[in-house]
């Protein structure tokens, strides 16, 4: 049951109809979120949705969805896996509370891994907008994500990058000389990725074949991945191709991943699909994805809601698949999302 947010400042009174419409509008202004309607009218109005937001109790986004449940199943798989156990640390707190909690020393590494699975995105999403930037940096610091495939990655102070040796018209010695230069300069430990020029099956078979061929010769320990769909690598996976990672880039709502035609239900295929082949050796995150296309807002599939709070539900899809790599292209897409670096 949703209610309205409502505070008196002087003699003016400011009303938000919803907790979606509260968490738009204590939002920093981006561009996306002004061309969606949903920005704040007024640094004064995004201040007090702000205050309002600090005092809402973190149970309410347990009772108050933001996207309804019987319409998307992004919201039921964030709603029906939610860890009542681990949420039960801090189920008392409210938004505000919940940013001073994460900013003391109480809330160390271990303990933010145990709380995690209580922690739904719409939370993550609400206290990271009233944070500073000094203040997200201090909790990520203290955030550990491990994962592993032939390498690990993760570790502290260690930094992996992605080598992308794309070429115009996925030339083979193209490919294969980008490669070379990148592995040269220690690039590539986190994944050598293709975004093919043609993208089809057939290509990506070749341009798997291609890379495995490289890894293996070498005995690189990294992991391969051509950014193509993901029924397509379910379809190279069934042809017999030497696939690494599944890769597919992924949105907040159920229509959003619509749009980019596929489902949870495909994504759970893909992935046992790359787990039967058993190609890791220290591990087996064999996902990789990619969040914040704006497609959300492009598709008509963001329900009213904020970037922000879009972009935080994307990472319920990630968590649900475990991936080895989670990036965010957000910026990377053009000024209707993000007007500039501040934005």
């Amino acid at each position: 049951m949703s209610q309205s947010y409502r505070y008196q400042l002087g003699s003016k009174t400011y009303q938000f109809a919803d907790l979606a419409e509260l968490m738009a509008k204590a939002t920093p202004a981006r561009s996306g979120d002004r061309l969606a309607g949903v920005i704040a009218e007024s640094a004064e109005q995004r201040a007090v949705a702000q205050l309002l937001l600090a005092e809402v109790p973190l149970k309410t986004f347990l009772n108050e969805t933001l996207v309804p449940y019987e319409d998307d199943e992004i919201t039921r798989l964030i709603i029906d896996e939610h860890d009542a156990e681990a949420f039960s640390v801090i189920s008392h707190l409210t938004v505000g509370d919940f940013r001073n909690w994460l900013l003391t020393d109480t809330a160390s590494t271990e303990v933010l891994k145990q709380v995690s699975a209580g922690i739904t995105p719409e939370m993550a999403a609400a206290v990271s907008k009233i944070m500073r930037n000094q203040d997200l940096i201090l909790v990520a610091q203290k955030c550990r994500v491990i994962t592993a495939f032939r390498n690990t990655i993760g570790l502290p102070k260690r930094l992996s990058t992605r080598l992308q040796p794309n070429h115009p018209t996925d030339d083979v010695n193209g490919i294969a000389a980008s490669m070379l230069d990148g592995l040269l300069y220690g690039s590539g430990d986190a994944v050598i990725g293709i975004n093919p020029a043609t993208d089809n099956v057939t290509q990506a078979t070749r341009l798997m074949n291609l890379m495995d061929e490289v890894i293996s010769l070498y005995e690189i320990p990294t992991q391969s991945c051509v950014l193509t769909h993901v029924t397509n690598t379910l379809e190279c996976i069934e042809n017999g191709a030497p696939v690494d990672l599944v890769f597919q880039s992924i949105g907040g709502t159920e229509k959003t991943n619509s749009s980019f035609g596929f489902n949870l239900a495909i994504l759970a295929e893909a992935q046992q699909a790359a787990l039967s082949l058993n190609r890791g050796t220290v591990g087996q995150n064999v996902m990789y994805f990619e969040t914040g296309q704006g497609s959300s807002l492009s598709a008509n599939a963001h329900h009213g809601l904020d970037q922000q709070t879009c972009e935080a539900r994307a990472y319920a899809v990630a968590r649900k698949f475990s991936p080895l790599l989670v990036n965010t292209v957000v910026g990377f897409i053009g000024p209707e999302y993000l007007f500039d670096g501040k934005e």
